[in-house]
């Protein structure tokens, strides 16, 4: 399963009977998944579907989603009245003794109010259901896109955070691999600060001060530490390589890694140690910000 990102963008339109419809789906890092959701007068029974379809194709993302419709020009259709209609050859009935009773002519039928009513032709339930199934298939269309931009995304993050993992690995190795790690330079060292406490000094307990050399000695290891980096580092790799969305727990993996490079730097006591601390934190960082936009 490939990694996702969480930002993208996807546009589908389409038109179904008299009405043009658009779709406009946008997508950015987000704690969980939250939309925002505009939908035209009229279209408000799609809402349900939209988002039961968007909850389904993603887990994380602010997901900003718009429907624009606009109709073309409508058909006219004449609608007679034909109570008024009625009543006016009613009269004509009673009034044939007065009247010219010649037929009435179609102008003349136009000319009476309220007789006939020209208006726009409305849309039947069929067409109305056909209109709002392809406008919800053009969501579906969307959302495809939208979740195939993010893939495309999630797969270029893959390789940039497989990169920050391989630099972290590389630099736990040199703090692994630097000489004041060694016992011989950490006995050297400890031999002549204990040597320069004693000068001088008669009145302080040699062995005490072995002793308390040798406690501050464990404490400074940083064995635990590069365990735990080489640990994370394996770790972040099966999750790279498994997919899907990992986005949280890389985001957890980014703490410990950041955990554990603070700690070098603190227990650390050689230049070459703490430069490449304090770069494992820079890397760590850079490794966090992109761990942000991924679901």
């Amino acid at each position: 399963m490939t990694l996702q990102s969480m930002t993208g963008f996807a546009r589908v339109e389409g038109t179904s009977g008299r009405t043009r419809w658009a779709w406009e789906l946008r997508s950015v890092n987000g704690k969980g998944l939250d939309m925002r959701l505009r939908l035209p007068p009229g279209f408000e029974a799609l809402e349900a579907d939209v988002r039961r379809l968007a909850g389904e194709a993603f887990s994380r993302g602010n997901l900003q989603v718009g429907l624009a419709t606009s109709v073309s020009e409508a058909d006219i259709e004449a609608v007679v009245n034909q109570g008024a209609l009625a009543a006016v050859l009613a009269l004509r009935d009673q009034l044939a003794g007065t009247i010219d009773p010649a037929p009435i002519k179609l102008d003349t039928l136009l000319s009476v109010r309220g007789i006939v009513d020209f208006r726009e032709a409305e849309e039947s339930e069929d067409e109305r259901a056909a209109r709002d199934g392809d406008i919800r298939e053009g969501f579906v269309e969307a959302v495809r896109r939208l979740a195939d931009m993010r893939r495309k995304e999630g797969s270029a993050l893959s390789g940039i955070l497989l990169g920050q993992v391989a630099r972290i690995e590389a630099l736990t190795e040199v703090v692994e691999a630097d000489p004041s790690r060694s016992v011989t330079a950490i006995a050297e060292r400890l031999a002549g600060q204990v040597a320069m406490l004693l000068q001088g000094a008669s009145a302080l307990d040699r062995d005490r001060l072995h002793q308390e050399a040798a406690l501050l000695a464990t404490k400074a290891d940083l064995r635990e530490e590069i365990d735990r980096l080489k640990a994370h580092v394996a770790a972040a790799r099966e999750l790279i390589a498994a997919g899907g969305p990992i986005g949280r727990k890389l985001d957890f993996l980014a703490q410990e890694f950041n955990r554990e490079s603070n700690t070098i730097c603190s227990k650390s006591n050689a230049a070459a140690v703490t430069a490449a601390g304090i770069e494992l934190k820079v890397v760590i960082d850079q490794f966090r910000e992109q761990v942000q936009n991924l679901e």
